[in-house]
């Protein structure tokens, strides 16, 4: 397992990043088959652990933190965690105040056992907050030791400049990683997002490198697809290959898999390998549910592509092209709320004469 450091702060991290998502109610219930997963993936050479608050709604801190509760394991690794959507009914349970992030990670730190996160972030962004605002708190939380560095996940490329920009205009603490959305299928983030966290030495993690199981091998072009389980029930208008747009991901998979099989590995680890490949990316996050799916993401570890892979991946999926879009990314509220590109209907009468 290889090792870098993230985003200037000192900090070396494995190249593959354990994502515990799918420890607890929404994947593996069993919480001690989970830890025994996790402690595979840290005797494996991982040292760094990627949760939420938000995951089975605390409960995958939870399980996390029965897994680092021997003090040497935890010394031996890297806590992540993040903090933004709401928990439990009720206002002021979300978003990033200083009210709020004050409390999460309080409570995130009872529900892992540890005295300090190694790095919080900011789930998404929230313009309900002033990043002025979010970026003092997380300051004041570094300075007390409740946490060690403090990034973003899933910012567009304009909020994060916005957030350097007022860090470096206040004299506040910056954001030190990015966690965005990439894969072989999802290119977009090497428009700006990569470049931008380049130039202010940001480290960044990723997440979905499989594009939701595209790319695991299991959908496949001429192969029936199940819509009534699992990711594709979920959002069937991403699986069914008969939809307008699905018939790209389709072919773009079948031309992926062949040269995977041509350069001898598997689709799972072309795919893994293509993330580590871009200079500006630290880690990349893998998302086992059981101990034989680590072993599967695993073997990869190792693999390194060369500038003629790399060439043939450019010319099936061209740099910056997105032909999936990652569940759950941010929209900015100026596409989700229809009256901020709408004037008033009185004034468009009175304009229309």
């Amino acid at each position: 397992m290889r090792h870098r450091v993230l985003g200037g702060t000192g900090i070396e991290v494995s190249t593959y990043c354990l994502g515990t998502m799918m420890f607890g109610a929404v994947g593996n219930p069993d919480h001690a088959d989970s830890v025994r997963v996790i402690h595979a993936a840290l005797d494996h050479g991982i040292n760094f652990v990627d949760t939420a608050d938000m995951y089975s709604t605390g409960e995958s801190e939870e399980i996390v933190g029965k897994a680092l509760r021997d003090p040497r394991r935890r010394a031996e690794t890297v806590l992540a965690t993040k903090g933004y959507f709401p928990m439990g009914e009720g206002p002021a349970r979300g978003g990033l105040s200083r009210r709020w992030l004050t409390r999460a990670v309080e409570d995130s730190l009872t529900r892992l056992g540890t005295d300090w996160i190694d790095l919080y972030q900011v789930h998404r962004p929230d313009p309900r907050t002033n990043i002025e605002e979010t970026l003092s708190v997380l300051g004041d939380l570094q300075a007390q030791g409740k946490i060690r560095a403090f990034g973003c996940s899933t910012f567009p490329a304009e909020e994060i400049v916005e957030a350097h920009a007022v860090a470096e205009r206040r004299g506040l603490r910056r954001f030190r990683t990015e966690q965005p959305p990439y894969s072989l299928l999802a290119r977009g983030i090497e428009t700006a997002v990569l470049p931008v966290a380049q130039r202010y030495g940001m480290g960044v993690l990723t997440w979905s490198p499989l594009a939701s199981g595209f790319l695991g091998g299991k959908y496949r072009k001429g192969r029936p697809v199940d819509l009534s389980g699992g990711r594709p029930a979920l959002t069937p208008h991403r699986f069914d290959p008969s939809l307008p747009g699905n018939a790209a991901k389709f072919d773009a998979v079948e031309q992926l898999a062949a040269l995977a099989e041509e350069i001898g590995c598997s689709l799972p680890e072309l795919a893994l390998a293509f993330v580590t490949a871009h200079p500006a990316v630290t880690s990349v996050i893998i998302g086992p549910r059981t101990g034989e799916q680590l072993e599967g993401l695993l073997k990869g570890a190792s693999l390194v592509l060369d500038d003629d892979v790399l060439d043939r991946i450019d010319e099936i999926v061209p740099p910056g092209t997105d032909l999936y879009r990652a569940d759950g990314v941010w929209r900015p509220q100026a596409l989700t709320d229809a009256s901020l590109r709408r004037r008033p209907t009185a004034d468009r009468a009175a304009a229309a004469g």
